[in-house]
C-alpha cells in the first residue's frame, strides 16, 4: 500500500465535495484524510486529500475521472520530498498539580502550545507531520488523554510556483 496526497482546485460550489468523494468511494478507496478551504481567491477552493492506494486500485484511473467532473480546475498530486504538508491536533490532556510540569514540558520539546488550562486538564494545540504529532501523543498518553481532534492534512508545493495561475485563467474563460 502506498500513501498519495491529492491538492484538487475546485470551484467552490456547494455538491463540490460531495461529488468528489462519492467517485473515491465508488472506486474502492478509503480516504485517510481530507481537508478543505478557500484558497486565496474567494471563487477557488483546495481539497486536499490523502488516500492509501492498494497496488491492485491504480489511482490513475480515479484522477482522470476526477478531472471530467465540471467544477474541478486542477488536479495535482504533491510529492512528499516537493511539499510542505502539515496536521492541527487539539488535545486535552489530565494535568493535577503535580504532573502540570510534566505535561507543559512535553508542549515546549514538541514546540506546540498550552491553550487552556484548569485544575485537572490542560489543552494543547500542536501543529506539524503526522509523525511529529503521533510521537507527542505517544508522550501524552500516559497522563490520560481527555479528548482529541485532529484535522486533516493539508499540504502545498514547495517553492513559487503556485497550482492556482492557471486555474484561474481557465475559471474566467467559462465565467
Amino acid at each position: 500500500m502506498s500513501k498519495h496526497t491529492l491538492s484538487v482546485l475546485v470551484e467552490n460550489k456547494p455538491g463540490v465535495l460531495a461529488r468528489i468523494t462519492a467517485l473515491f468511494s465508488r472506486r474502492g478507496f478509503n480516504i485517510d484524510s481530507l481537508a478543505v478551504g478557500t484558497t486565496e481567491h474567494p471563487d477557488i477552493s483546495r481539497i486536499t486529500i490523502v488516500v492509501n492506494v492498494i497496488d491492485e486500485l491504480p489511482l490513475e484511473q480515479v484522477t482522470k475521472q476526477l478531472n471530467k467532473l465540471v467544477n474541478v480546475l486542477k488536479i495535482v498530486e504533491l510529492d512528499a520530498s516537493a511539499a510542505v504538508a502539515r496536521e492541527l491536533v487539539l488535545v486535552k490532556v489530565r494535568a493535577d498539580n503535580e504532573s502540570r510540569s510534566q505535561v507543559v514540558e512535553i508542549v515546549q520539546l514538541f514546540r506546540a502550545k498550552t491553550v487552556d488550562v484548569s485544575p485537572e486538564a490542560v489543552t494543547i494545540e500542536a501543529t506539524g507531520s503526522a509523525d511529529k504529532l503521533e510521537a507527542m501523543l505517544k508522550m501524552l498518553e500516559p497522563f490520560g488523554i481527555k479528548e482529541l481532534v485532529q484535522s486533516g492534512t493539508i499540504a502545498i508545493g514547495r517553492g513559487a510556483r503556485s497550482i492556482t495561475d492557471r486555474s484561474l485563467r481557465a475559471l474566467d474563460r467559462s465565467a
